[in-house]
């Protein structure tokens, strides 16, 4: 058995990256576990929205990552069947008083794993956990260069992505939406659109949404989201123009593409949120999608890993009872993490939902709102902490 650690973080991305550099700047004995040996783009979030640019600041990574990777976005346009529903100053109209920000996701991990090996934390990149053993002191049977060993710790987290071997080999119990809709990204280079302007754009004659998101630069991540089944998935070169001529459909501003090329892969996946209940048990703790992984199409993912790297932070930070630690951890998770779902459920069922049902709904709730925007709640910009109850939805949904 190998030397006992503090901590051991599975995954070096947001969040094992953020937890191992406040960690380690305290003191704490971290190894920090990468599969990786190099981080290469896929299609995943790279936007974050006000809250969690505000628990940015909170983590002391807000001007680390504006001074190196990241791109202020302080407007945000949102349309709705070609109609502009709002140009939205975020520094003005949310609590944090923040603007989002857009970065490309491997230079945001090789900045945030440089600061964590900075800060003390011991980084092993090609290291392959194979199994998570909880208990008392915990361990971790981690796979290098053909060998194998367990590494022991105080605290083992998992901080590795949607397919967590920590979740699965430690025990955890993951739930499951079902499938709704699927998210198809790409970025592009040499993009015309607004740098300083994120653009969100519903058809709801469609049921579907599409976004853009600048980096500077000419960058922009570019995302169409579709309900399963009603699209053909796209994946790779050869799909290039059926993904522009689907965010061309649902409202994009054409002129967007023009002269736009693909800087890196297309690719789709299934939007179901996933999540566990109570993300720790016996010295193991889950965080960002290993925890819970939500519905891209509203871009709730980031801010999420981010609250959830302060919140263990405080926590561990607070006492010398990680068990202790790790339940208030976990308990905390459960009640932002149901906010966010409730706001995802709710707005993928009033603004893209199908059917009848959806179009009776819209009917009724669209007017009321249009005549009082603080009907619709705003949980998906100004964060978890904002009121989510009954009331709440019937009167998003006009039923009050």
């Amino acid at each position: 058995m190998a030397k006992s650690h503090d901590l051991i973080v599975v995954g070096g991305g947001l969040a094992g990256s953020t937890l191992a550099k406040c960690l380690a700047e305290r003191g704490a004995s971290v190894l920090v576990l990468e599969r990786e040996v190099e981080f290469k783009d896929r299609v995943r979030g790279e936007f974050v929205i006000p809250w969690g640019v505000a628990e940015m600041r909170a983590l002391h990574l807000d001007s680390l990552l504006r001074r190196k990777v990241g791109h202020d976005v302080p407007w945000v346009d949102i349309h709705s069947d070609s109609n502009l529903l709002a140009h939205r100053p975020m520094v003005d109209t949310t609590p944090h008083r923040a603007p989002c920000m857009s970065f490309y996701h491997p230079q945001m991990q090789e900045l945030l794993m440089d600061a964590a090996a900075s800060a003390g934390a011991r980084i092993r990149r090609g290291a392959a956990v194979r199994e998570v053993r909880t208990g008392s002191t915990p361990n971790v049977v981690v796979e290098e260069n053909g060998r194998t060993e367990e590494i022991q710790a105080r605290l083992v987290v998992g901080a590795d992505g949607r397919s967590s071997c920590v979740r699965t080999t430690a025990g955890f119990e993951m739930l499951r939406d079902p499938e709704n809709m699927m998210v198809a990204g790409l970025l592009m280079e040499n993009m015309p659109a607004p740098e300083d302007t994120g653009q969100i754009v519903m058809s709801t004659k469609l049921g579907q949404i599409a976004a853009l998101f600048p980096q500077g630069g000419g960058l922009a991540r570019n995302y169409f989201c579709f309900h399963t089944g009603t699209e053909a998935r796209l994946q790779g070169a050869a799909d290039v123009p059926r993904f522009v001529d689907g965010c061309k459909k649902v409202g994009v501003n054409p002129s967007f593409f023009e002269g736009a090329k693909p800087a890196g892969p297309l690719a789709t996946f299934s939007g179901a949120e996933t999540w566990v209940p109570h993300p720790y048990r016996n010295g193991v703790a889950l965080m960002g999608d290993a925890a819970a992984a939500s519905d891209p199409s509203w871009g709730q993912g980031l801010s999420q890993t981010l609250r959830d790297a302060r919140v263990l932070r405080d926590h561990l930070l607070a006492t010398e009872d990680w068990d202790a630690a790790g339940h208030a951890y976990a308990a905390e998770h459960d009640r932002y993490a149901q906010v966010t779902h409730m706001a995802t459920l709710w707005s993928n069922e009033l603004f893209v939902g199908l059917g009848p049902e959806a179009e009776a709904r819209r009917a009724r709730a669209l007017p009321l709102i249009a005549q009082d925007p603080t009907r619709q709640p705003d949980a998906i910009f100004s964060g978890p902490d904002m009121p989510m109850d009954e009331s709440v939805r019937k009167r998003f949904f006009g039923e009050d």
